[in-house]
């Protein structure tokens, strides 16, 4: 339907994709209902990119109510075929700490009571009802993934490659325990919206991949164990982390 080079999906504190020009907006209903908001779709340099809140424009959809079905249905209906998501995350282990950029290449699901599948509903029992099993090994495509960090080396954006996103369901923050608990498991960052996002993306065979952004330590992660989190805080360290996205974005799609 359209030559749209990159989808992005915007997290917390991310909006709106800066640099995008000449900016059409699609209000698209798909077979899973309306999406979190329009999508924006303009040219960043010679590309089409199309970019989507997560949440929202006006952070009105929390994260365990986000209709992730209908947000990647919607990108795809417009013609992307790859999707970057930002995730607004917490920091758990040494290598993550506020205002880091991170390219994961692991997951560990923890939320429940989430439409997690395409195999559910009517939209899934009217097209016949296939089961899908899909590989999801490696839950993060490779291909896109790798594109990323080659665009940040050559755009000169600092990226830690590599780490394990723990998804939790919110839209509270955890519990310090818990935290001890996503690190025994091996998760270095924790979100609320990497799941089942990513899931979904590999049924509609989509190339997805995430790129976190870190806003804060974790409960009990940072150096000091008696810092309270505020929303200004992570904000702030949302737009200082941001601050190379439009490049690195932009080194993305002219490969």
């Amino acid at each position: 339907m359209s030559d749209i080079d990159l989808a992005v999906i915007g997290g917390t504190g991310v909006y709106a994709l800066a640099r995008l020009e000449e900016v059409e907006t699609h209000v698209v209903e798909t077979r899973y209902g309306a999406p979190s908001g329009p999508v924006r779709v303009g040219r960043l340099g010679a590309s089409r990119v199309a970019f989507l809140a997560r949440h929202g424009e006006g952070h009105s959809v929390p994260p365990h109510l986000v209709n992730y079905r209908a947000n990647l249905a919607a990108l795809q209906h417009l013609g992307a075929t790859r999707v970057l998501a930002l995730n607004t995350v917490g920091g758990i282990t040494e290598r993550f700490g506020p205002r880091v950029l991170a390219c994961p290449d692991q997951l560990i699901d923890y939320t429940w009571g989430r439409v997690s599948t395409l195999c559910e509903g009517e939209p899934w029992a009217v097209s016949g009802g296939e089961v899908l099993h899909v590989d999801f090994g490696e839950p993060y495509s490779r291909g896109l993934r790798q594109a990323v960090l080659a665009a940040a080396r050559r755009a000169g954006v600092d990226l830690v490659e590599g780490g394990c996103y723990g998804a939790t369901q919110g839209p509270r923050l955890e519990t310090r325990a818990e935290i001890a608990r996503l690190r025994r498991d091996g998760c270095d960052l924790v979100g609320m919206t990497g799941m089942p996002e990513a899931g979904l993306a590999r049924e509609l065979g989509l190339e997805y991949t995430c790129l976190a952004v870190v806003a804060n330590w974790a409960a009990g992660a940072g150096p000091d164990p008696d810092e309270v989190i505020t929303l200004q805080d992570v904000l702030d360290n949302v737009a200082a982390a941001s601050a190379g996205l439009a490049d690195l974005i932009g080194a993305v799609v002219e490969n």
